[in-house]
């Protein structure tokens, strides 16, 4: 009996040391810390691990800020920086603008230049003709062909841009900047770079499905799905490594429809329409605005001149989804993705890049 009652009194204690031992390593682990900011027309949601709660805390108290400051300074529409610019240069006037903005601005012209034009963030004003300058979907009818003819015709280019700061001027008076384009994205790149100045080892930054990763997950990859483009749910699965990010452009969300024809936020700068046969390209790489940028320039690529263009760009790993659904794949993005379920639900078509061109972007 009395051994007995020794036997599970030592039971009994062992049991109470492994639960408090395990209370004692919860509270020695620190718990994920996110916030979520309204910038840049989405949610942005920040999560931090493995940080402790003031050092996560005090990370996101100055990336929030960041971004929000940002988020004035790039808005084409909202009485920031870039607002100041665009109505200096209609006045054909030089506007002072802060460094921020004449960085990201001159790395827009970068990207733009990559792309073949395909990215432009200069054309403002056909995407205020068309309405898609509020975070809400227009309503009514289409522009007057007119209208839009006028402003391609003036073949606004964000190269037409010179600097000399703190001054940014351009002598065609029709170049509108709107980042919409690859804010997200370099705003997201800056967040990074602040939180692992903090020593932030392992973070996720999401804005509506742009996604940045630092680190790891509790000690495996960031997994996150591609949208659906036409029911809810996705189409694929993908595991992001440290320092990798994911981008995608789709005309899903942003749109109005007109005597039956959708036309969508993405406008080829070329025609000055938006684009019709793509509705989704996804890009993954580890440059938050060149994968935004790029996902761009793809889905005005279309489906035949996108492996070029992405090839230019430096881009390896890309989705392509079509209008009739087919699913379209780089042999870098196709070894990467993984079916949400058992299949993806269309094959993908595995389409090889071809060499990338010398473009004179350098200097631009």
């Amino acid at each position: 009996m009395t051994r007995s009652l020794s036997w599970r009194a030592l039971l009994a204690g062992s049991a109470l040391a492994a639960a408090c031992f395990g209370v004692l390593r919860a509270a020695e682990t620190p718990q994920p810390e996110r916030t979520t900011l309204y910038v840049f027309g989405t949610l942005v949601e920040v999560t931090i691990e493995g940080a402790s709660k003031s050092a996560s805390q005090a990370a996101m108290s100055e990336i929030g800020h960041m971004l929000q400051q940002v988020h004035r300074e790039w808005h084409a529409w909202d009485g920031g920086a870039l607002v100041g610019l665009n109505t200096a240069i209609a006045e054909g006037q030089a506007a002072d603008i802060p460094e921020d903005l004449s960085k990201v601005l001159q790395e827009g012209q970068h990207l733009a230049c990559l792309s073949g034009g395909l990215f432009e963030p200069a054309i403002g004003g056909l995407i205020g003709l068309w309405g898609f300058h509020a975070d809400t979907p227009p309503t009514g009818a289409a522009p007057d062909p007119a209208q839009i003819a006028q402003i391609v015709g003036k073949h606004p280019s964000i190269a037409d841009l010179r600097f000399d700061d703190p001054k940014a001027w351009s002598q065609n008076t029709a170049v509108q900047l709107d980042l919409g384009g690859y804010a997200k994205g370099a705003a997201l790149d800056l967040a990074a770079e602040m939180l692992k100045a903090r020593g932030i080892e392992n973070a996720v930054l999401n804005a509506g499905g742009d996604v940045n990763v630092i680190g790891t997950h509790s000690d495996r990859p960031w997994r996150v799905a591609i949208r659906d483009p036409f029911v809810w749910g996705a189409v694929a699965s993908i595991q992001l490594g440290a320092g990798e990010v994911l981008y995608t452009s789709g005309n899903y969300e942003r749109y109005f429809e007109q005597d039956g024809q959708r036309f969508a936020h993405i406008i080829d700068p070329r025609s000055g329409w938006p684009v019709q046969e793509i509705v989704s390209v996804s890009v993954l790489g580890r440059d938050g605005a060149l994968a935004d940028a790029a996902a761009t320039a793809l889905s005005v690529a279309g489906p035949e001149l996108w492996p070029q263009v992405a090839a230019d760009m430096g881009v390896e790993a890309v989705l392509m989804i079509t209008d009739d659904g087919r699913m379209l794949a780089s042999p870098a993005m196709a070894s990467r993705l993984e079916p949400v379920g058992d299949e993806f639900p269309t094959p993908l078509e595995i389409v090889p890049l071809p060499e990338g061109r010398a473009l004179d972007c350098l200097n631009d």
